[in-house]
């Protein structure tokens, strides 16, 4: 398999790169489908995004005036989350960590229909595809009321990881420490979503204060020497998304982006989607993004790639 996704890359092969085992550790289950599958689903065109948003309320804004306008309310959100295993079973995503929030819990009517409903679609559209569930938590949340909930739905076994996610500014990150020590006590991987708009010293206090063993993003790290040889040193892994990274302004260009420096450093680093319905490009296209800009060679995207089927238990 190495060999041949190094080939794929090197030829120019979309379909040889797709062939080949990969992760996608990093997917916002309702925004983690195509495009494609969406307008025929819809039987409409979804006008393209803007080549950059100015904020992530930008994103957010055009996320739901052309995508959840053309599928909307439950059955919309069942269909984008159906779009998203789909996905994943056509560009051979082996691991697949998609995230999921409270209120999309409380959607389907609480955690046993939404468990069901979710392993249906792993079972019917991506069989091979090891299901990894993250309970993500909006920054800006009310934490002691997510904090009550959490006997209730972590007693199910199902979720695997814990993630905050949303406006990384929005609340300070020790907010959510109560929580990260109950997802630990029963074994999730711990995540967040820091250091895409944040600092350095942001990424560092976030994995010290809620003990984190992967960082979604975290590419700001990339401007301080000592930290990324400390995450290097300590070995955790940042989840980064350069195509979300680029469009969102955190990086002016694929050949400029900071996951060079990061790899550079010894960080472990991987690649993903992000949100597939706006940034419409897959984890395959990521890899062939990342390698014709010339950023980064086949035999360490490689690396990059064999990094990401590695699962923290």
């Amino acid at each position: 398999m190495k060999q041949h996704f190094m080939d794929s890359l090197e030829s120019g092969s979309l379909q040889g790169v797709q062939s080949v085992p990969k992760s996608d550790l990093h997917n916002h289950a309702g925004r983690g489908g195509n495009v494609r599958y969406i307008e025929e689903w819809a039987g409409v065109k979804i006008a393209a995004p803007p080549s950059v948003f100015d904020s992530l309320g930008d994103m957010a804004n055009w996320f739901n005036t052309h995508v959840k306008t053309v599928c909307p309310g439950t059955p919309g959100y069942l269909k984008r989350v159906e779009a998203s295993f789909v996905q994943a079973g056509e560009d051979r995503i082996s691991l697949l960590a998609l995230s999921f929030g409270l209120d999309e819990i409380d959607t389907l009517g609480g955690m046993e229909p939404f468990m069901k409903t979710m392993d249906g679609f792993r079972e019917r559209y991506a069989p091979d595809t090891r299901f990894l569930p993250e309970l993500a938590f909006d920054r800006a949340c009310n934490a002691d009321e997510a904090f009550e909930r959490l006997d209730e739905i972590l007693g199910y076994g199902w979720f695997r990881s814990a993630d905050i996610c949303c406006d990384e500014l929005a609340a300070p990150i020790v907010k959510f420490k109560r929580i990260y020590r109950k997802a630990k006590s029963v074994g999730l991987v711990l995540k967040a979503h820091v250091g895409e708009f944040g600092s350095a010293d942001d990424v560092m206090e976030a994995v010290e204060e809620l003990e984190l063993h992967e960082v979604h993003h975290g590419v700001a790290a990339a401007k301080s020497p000592q930290i990324m040889r400390w995450l290097a040193d300590h070995r955790i892994r940042l989840n980064v998304c350069p195509t979300s990274n680029v469009m969102l302004g955190v990086a002016e260009s694929y050949a400029s982006h900071p996951i060079r420096k990061l790899f550079d450093y010894g960080v472990p680093v991987t690649v993903n989607s992000d949100d597939l319905l706006i940034f419409n490009q897959s984890v395959s296209q990521e890899y062939m993004n990342l390698y014709r800009c010339g950023l980064m060679t086949a035999e360490e995207l490689n690396r990059v790639r064999e990094t990401g089927l590695l699962v923290q238990d």
